[in-house]
């Protein structure tokens, strides 16, 4: 998830202007757009919308990291209201089997869990002694081990050491029991968006940076490997839907079967498409933040979890 201002969002339009062209399929024969949706807009006015994270019932949790804050849309009423401000200007979110909102909290550099009842416990504050660059995505694998990104975009309302304080930009795991924390994927450029399989086998890594989107194989201690290309994109953020898509973010929302072969353009009409997740009670709606809005758009497919 890139940042939303000065440098960052000049970097954002800066490494998708030179992407391949990106081709809109048309609904009626769309493999996962539901027949006769078109994309509308559930709400606006943010500064820059980020992470969303669907609960259990299907109510979608997202941030407006500016305003320091994160939202909560309701999946039966469709309305937004605040759900914790101030909150640590949060990025990337990601629910637990517990409940619990895990949080890439941007401010302190720190990985959080929000209790339902908003209490913060903070799971990562450094690595080697060192300040992280700035977890930015996650994605919990079933046993409850997660992954994180954590690039460098420097904030304005940093009141550390602005320059990187790691040995690069890398992917981190942390185990199911929060004792271990360790770099699984070091080779990068500048990873971002990231999800895994639901059985816990696969993890798609977005190398925005590098323009290019991989996958890894899960092994059961946490590392990473057999790392291969998946497709010539980065991405800010991502998700999968129940038959393997890998839908992508940026310029709109780019959708990938499991080849790696682009099935479906998504065109959104705000300048930057942050991430995106499946939401509402049938975890069919495709609910995209996308700067200073939020768009729903019906699916044929559902969520892959």
């Amino acid at each position: 998830m890139l940042f939303y201002h000065h440098l960052g969002f000049a970097l954002a339009v800066a490494l998708f202007l030179f992407i391949p062209q990106l081709h809109a399929v048309d609904a009626a024969t769309s493999a996962v757009i539901a027949s006769g949706a078109k994309l509308e807009k559930i709400v606006g006015n943010f500064v820059f919308t980020e992470g969303p994270a669907v609960d259990k019932s299907g109510n979608v949790f997202f941030t407006d990291q500016p305003n320091d804050r994160i939202v909560k849309w309701d999946a039966i009423r469709n309305v937004c209201t605040d759900w914790l401000k101030p909150a640590g200007r949060a990025n990337g979110l990601y629910f637990d089997k517990e409940g619990n909102l895990l949080a890439c909290a941007d401010e302190t550099n720190e990985l959080w869990s929000i209790s339902p009842d908003k209490r913060i416990t903070v799971l990562v504050r450094d690595f080697s002694g060192k300040l992280l660059n700035g977890p930015n995505d996650l994605w919990v694998r079933p046993d409850g081990g997660l992954y994180f990104t954590d690039p460098l975009y420097k904030r304005d309302y940093w009141k550390r050491d602005p320059k990187m304080q790691q040995d690069g930009q890398h992917v981190y795991f942390m185990s199911a029991g929060r004792k271990l924390l360790k770099q699984v994927a070091t080779d990068l450029n500048q990873p971002n968006g990231l999800i895994g399989t639901s059985d816990g086998s696969t993890l798609y890594v977005a190398d925005i940076g590098a323009k290019k989107t991989y996958a890894y194989s899960i092994e059961r201690d946490g590392t990473l490997s057999h790392k291969r290309l998946f497709c010539e994109l980065g991405s800010d953020g991502m998700t999968l839907d129940s038959l393997g898509n890998v839908y992508l973010t940026g310029r709109g929302v780019t959708v990938f079967d499991t080849s790696g072969k682009q099935i479906e353009h998504i065109d959104v009409p705000e300048s930057w498409t942050a991430n995106v997740t499946f939401g509402g009670k049938g975890r069919d709606l495709l609910f995209i933040t996308a700067s200073k809005g939020v768009y729903g758009l019906k699916m044929k497919v559902k969520s892959a979890f």
